[in-house]
């Protein structure tokens, strides 16, 4: 997984993805999508998908993958290193969303939420895969909001697709728990060789899980706050944990 693209360039989103097996231009594939870092106040949020042959299900699951959260990071990294050593019939790709549009989308004039964010770059990596070449006939997607509601989005926008949309699909379809593991995998990648474009001098990387309820991630927050310029892009300033110590401890701007 080489992330230099991303990280040359950390406030813009970035596509990455591996090389397309021969064998899913021919064959009917089944394509499961996941994320990982949808909830922390620090770093991007990753989607990725995974997706095989139909034909080759049984494979997969010989590989033992599972929900990327009931995982070690060291199990995590193997099992991704199993997933990316097989190219003859599993493929993925990743969109890592910068935390700096993340932000700016949810506080843009004409609001852009999660929900909104999440569903499009979903079904951009789907259309990726076709476009690509991918012969997807089967999607599985772990919900994000209701289940029933995005399904038949889902299959106004692809109609001549299979689509399963249900909660803790990644613990459910093996093709999602591969495509959750991707996504955790490169956020930790990411989020633990973060660049700041920022001239902050020494900062520290104690910052913990990066979930707002983290004891670490807050006193790494209070440190790192500029009362003047706020938080440097590695924050999600948009999110409420940000907010709050931004109201109390920023200077106050009048526009």
């Amino acid at each position: 997984m080489e992330l230099e693209k991303f990280e040359q360039d950390n406030v813009r989103n970035c596509l990455l993805s591996s090389p397309v097996p021969a064998l899913c231009t021919r064959e009917a594939c089944c394509l499961g999508i996941d994320e990982a870092g949808r909830g922390p106040v620090l770093g991007p949020m990753v989607y990725g998908i995974c997706y095989c042959p139909v034909s080759r299900k049984k494979d997969l699951e010989d590989l033992k993958v599972a929900d990327s959260k009931t995982l070690s990071e060291a199990e995590r990294e193997r099992l991704f290193e199993k997933l990316d050593g097989t190219p003859d019939f599993i493929g993925w790709a990743l969109h890592i969303l910068s935390p700096n549009v993340i932000s700016t989308s949810m506080q843009q004039r004409a609001k852009y939420n999660l929900n909104a964010l999440s569903h499009d770059t979903a079904i951009g990596l789907v259309q990726h895969a076709l476009d690509n070449g991918v012969q997807v006939t089967e999607i599985f997607v772990d919900t994000v909001g209701p289940a029933e509601k995005y399904q038949e989005k889902l299959k106004q926008r692809f109609p001549g697709l299979d689509v399963t949309v249900k909660p803790k699909a990644d613990s459910l379809f093996p093709v999602v728990s591969a495509a959750s593991i991707c996504a955790k995998v490169a956020r930790d990648r990411v989020v633990k060789g973060w660049k700041f474009i920022e001239d902050l001098g020494e900062v520290d990387a104690e910052y913990g899980s990066g979930y707002p309820n983290d004891p670490k991630t807050k006193e790494w927050l209070a440190r790192h706050l500029d009362p003047v310029f706020g938080y440097p892009q590695f924050v999600r300033f948009s999110w409420s944990t940000a907010q709050t110590i931004l109201d109390s401890k920023a200077v106050p701007v009048l526009w």
